[in-house]
């Protein structure tokens, strides 16, 4: 690919500022076999005059003797260097000095850098390919498949993760985040507790993870004491979207007092109440409860639920039990008279639980999760991956609305000085 450049001889000190391309032949030529394998060519050509400039900085042009320099060309060596998200085989060109020691050549240090080789096949394992197929994903057509083995990948992989998590778990916590989702789920033999903020603008942010046996008090505790130490306001008015845990639910309370308001989670409630129905009931409790959580009003909505239980304790007293315990707090964005399109998405856990979703598909392909640290590295992988993906909350601009409420009820108690929406 040399055809493709010509630099004047008396510049090539600057060459790593001007690059001429004066054949386009050899170009087109190349392109036909795919615009990765023509980077990746032009890329090496490029390097190469690089590494030329850095050797004639320090050896003096190739072919002028002069008798007062201090190093000299000592031939080339095999190398490896990163381009296009893959090692590729390239000659080096060594100078030494005239006592005998090695020069280093600044250009091949930085294009030897392995971190977007890392960053690629942490990329590439992450969308779902396995380690054994990366190979087949790398497309600049390069020989050498040793970067790309099932056991370097994965050693990069956990390399990346480890990096990645570090600056997960570190990142400051910023701003305001006047809703928090908590959720726990599955990995292995253990239990991820997630928290999700939601800020003042509508966006949602994973803000921290705890592994754990089971979603039990303290775990949930720790997660929190973390979260507060790295930025989230304890004295903030919040409103926290839990599921029925009690786990979670003594936690947050312990943890943020009469500064916080509970919303049960609706889809679970209702799911633990036709858990204790037949099938034949099923579908028209499941109707009543829907129409119950619709009702823009707090009190109409409390009313219908307060029938509905009088109706199941005489035939399904477990199903009226589940639904009155903790009722009032499955109706807390009716009692904050926040707009519907943002209460609908207030009133369960389901953003959390999307959340949770995209992450147990992008590690569909782990089956041993070995110790916390491994899986808590493995679930951090999975949320920041679906962290890419989160978009605005439904209803956002009501957020203001929501804010406000919270202050005013945090600091007189009342809920009906709740301004009316």
């Amino acid at each position: 690919m040399s055809e493709l450049y010509q630099t004047k001889k008396e510049n090539v000190k600057d060459i790593r500022n001007s690059v001429q391309v004066i054949n386009p032949e050899p170009i087109y030529a190349k392109a036909c076999e795919g615009l990765l394998s023509l980077s990746v060519s032009l890329g090496i050509e490029v390097l190469r005059q690089m590494m030329e400039a850095d050797v004639c900085e320090a050896a003096g042009p190739k072919g002028k003797h002069n008798p007062n320099r201090h190093a000299y060309r000592h031939g080339t060596d095999d190398t490896k260097v990163v381009l296009g998200g893959e090692k590729v085989s390239i000659k080096r060109p060594r100078v030494r000095t005239t006592d005998g020691g090695e020069v280093e050549i600044p250009s091949l240090q930085l294009f030897q850098n392995e971190d977007p080789l890392d960053e690629a096949i942490l990329t590439r394992l992450l969308s779902g390919v396995s380690t054994r197929k990366l190979s087949r994903t790398m497309d600049s057509g390069v020989d050498d498949p040793s970067c790309v083995s099932k056991s370097e990948a994965s050693r990069r992989f956990a390399k990346g993760m480890d990096k990645a998590m570090k600056e997960f778990f570190s990142r400051p916590i910023e701003g305001s985040f006047p809703v928090l989702m908590i959720d726990g789920m599955g990995l292995g033999k253990m239990t991820i507790i997630a928290a999700m903020g939601i800020d003042g603008d509508g966006h949602k942010h994973i803000l921290g993870l705890e592994e754990g046996g089971t979603e039990n008090n303290e775990v949930v505790k720790a997660l929190l004491s973390d979260l507060i130490s790295r930025g989230l306001d304890p004295e903030e008015p919040r409103l926290c979207v839990l599921d029925g845990g009690k786990a979670l639910h003594k936690a947050v309370k312990e943890m943020f007092g009469a500064k916080v308001r509970i919303q049960r989670c609706q889809v679970h409630k209702k799911r633990n109440v036709l858990a204790h129905l037949p099938e034949s009931m099923q579908e028209s409790v499941s109707k009543s409860l829907t129409m119950a959580y619709r009702e823009l009003d707090y009190d109409t909505a409390r009313s219908k639920l307060e029938l509905l239980v009088k109706e199941l304790e005489l035939s399904y007293p477990k199903a009226a039990k589940s639904l009155s315990e903790g009722l009032d707090e499955t109706l807390t964005v009716h009692r904050l008279r926040i707009a519907p399109l943002l209460r609908e998405t207030l009133s369960s856990t389901n953003a959390m639980e999307s959340a949770n979703s995209v992450c147990a598909g992008i590690l569909r392909r782990v089956t041993n999760f070995g110790n916390g640290k491994v899986t808590l590295r493995h679930a951090a992988a999975g949320f920041l991956e679906a962290e890419r993906s989160f978009r605005r909350v439904n209803g956002y601009r009501d957020i203001v609305r929501l804010k406000a409420n919270l202050a005013i009820l945090t600091e007189s108690g009342d809920w009906s000085k709740i301004a009316i929406a």
